[in-house]
């Protein structure tokens, strides 16, 4: 006997999803098709999901993301004006309400405000080191993924350890 499996819907959140293949999918960082779409379905409901490669990446490469439920789009030389033109195509779609953008680039700052004043809700993915601010400071959401930089972990132990101790001072 079969069996119906059903995805949690979030109707108030209809996300387009553009990830910077090159700028985003590097092994540096680590970072999973999976755990981006994970984090997305939480928010809300992924509509448009692509991934825009150059004309070097690995056909495993683009197996591995069509077997993720992505489209991939493969594109001679730069990637940019590419993902711009699929990006509007994303903010005039009216079936979209959540522009999502994978990549550390500020070249994308422009396609975000344009969503924007579009009245589209934004956010933005990206991972250290190169994470633009200015795209982060123009983004309503801002997810950094990647690997965390041990001392950053060492930093952070430490001032929830220090808090704990503060707080337990204080009563």
């Amino acid at each position: 006997m079969g069996s119906i499996s059903r995805k949690k819907r979030k109707a108030d959140r209809m996300i387009g999803l553009l990830i910077d293949g090159p700028n985003i999918l590097r092994k540096e960082f680590d970072i999973n098709l999976e755990d981006i779409k994970k984090i997305l379905e939480d928010m809300g409901d992924i509509r448009i999901g692509k991934v825009l490669l150059n004309q070097f990446a690995p056909h495993g490469l683009i197996e591995a993301i069509a077997n993720q439920g992505f489209d991939a789009i493969v594109v001679t030389g730069d990637i940019d004006v590419r993902m711009g033109v699929e990006a509007m195509e994303i903010i005039y779609n009216e079936n979209i309400n959540t522009v999502a953008i994978a990549t550390r680039d500020a070249d994308f700052v422009p396609i975000l405000a344009k969503a924007k004043e579009h009245g589209k809700e934004t956010i933005v993915i990206g991972a250290e080191p190169g994470f633009s601010i200015a795209l982060q400071n123009t983004s309503d959401f801002v997810i950094k993924m990647g690997k965390i930089p041990p001392e950053a972990v060492e930093e952070e132990s430490e001032e929830l350890r220090i808090e704990g101790e503060e707080l337990e001072d204080s009563y």
